[in-house]
């Protein structure tokens, strides 16, 4: 089978560089929203693209895995999956918010209130969604989303485009970040189910001493206004605590990114 000829494979270098942007905008939580357009979306990669394409060494590039299509199409879903990979493991912090939202409304009694959520078309709970929200505002003020394109960029310098590595080669570390995820969410979780449990604890009391009152009447309002109250106080701190994560997983995707060098 005739290879591509040398512009030919420049172009297809370049297309790889634009298959990895595409995978961290259709992946990561802040760029997936379905309230942004997807020809939006797809503008936004070839721009990022545009402006990056002078970072790539085109003379370190085997380019005789060019001259076959399985190495070229290979080559091409390596490459979005190094851009999801990066996407999805570097925002860990916003789904840990979303998990402890959640967890938060079922304590607080709201597991049945679901509304559509627009950011991904499916119902979900309502203070899970008001804490994505929430994360996904500071994200933006803290300039999150610059530093994931700089994670993508430097990711240039660590597994150049153009490798012959389907496969990464060794453990992501997928169950340390599941792990991750979970102690964050419970670390803000914790403050809501110790107020509620005491709050519990009070109107099983109050059941016994008054027991002509309808507990369950009384206590729905009663928990509700407790979380509402905690919430007022914990929230501005639990994002002060993922302020002080948003590097850090970052980092640790990078370092998963590591696993995709060839050997």
């Amino acid at each position: 089978m005739r290879g591509l000829e040398l512009p030919a494979q420049l172009i297809m270098i370049y297309v790889l560089l634009h298959l990895r942007f595409i995978g961290l905008v259709f992946s990561s939580p802040v760029f997936t929203t379905a309230m942004t357009p997807t020809p939006f979306r797809y503008i936004f990669s070839v721009m990022l693209t545009v402006c990056s394409v002078g970072i790539i060494d085109t003379e370190s590039i085997p380019l005789i895995y060019f001259d076959e299509v399985i190495f070229i199409a290979v080559l091409c879903l390596r490459e979005l999956m190094i851009g999801i990979a990066l996407g999805f493991v570097s925002a860990l912090p916003l789904y840990a918010l979303r998990v402890a939202g959640e967890q938060i409304g079922t304590t607080m009694g709201f597991s049945m209130a679901q509304v559509m959520d627009p950011s991904t078309q499916q119902e979900t709970s309502i203070l899970g969604q008001m804490h994505f929200l929430s994360a996904t505002w500071f994200y933006f003020r803290w300039n999150g989303h610059l530093l994931m394109v700089q994670a993508l960029i430097e990711t240039l310098k660590l597994v150049p485009p153009g490798q012959l590595a389907l496969f990464p080669a060794g453990d992501m570390s997928l169950g340390v970040w599941l792990q991750s995820l979970f102690v964050l969410a419970l670390r803000m979780v914790v403050p809501y189910y110790c107020a509620l449990v005491l709050s519990d604890v009070g109107l099983g009391f109050l059941a016994r001493t008054v027991p002509q009152m309808n507990i369950f009447v009384v206590g729905l309002p009663v928990k509700v206004m407790l979380g509402f109250m905690v919430m007022a106080a914990v929230l501005p701190l639990s994002m002060d605590f993922i302020f002080a994560h948003f590097e850090r997983w970052i980092e640790f995707a990078l370092n998963v990114l590591r696993f995709w060098r060839p050997l």
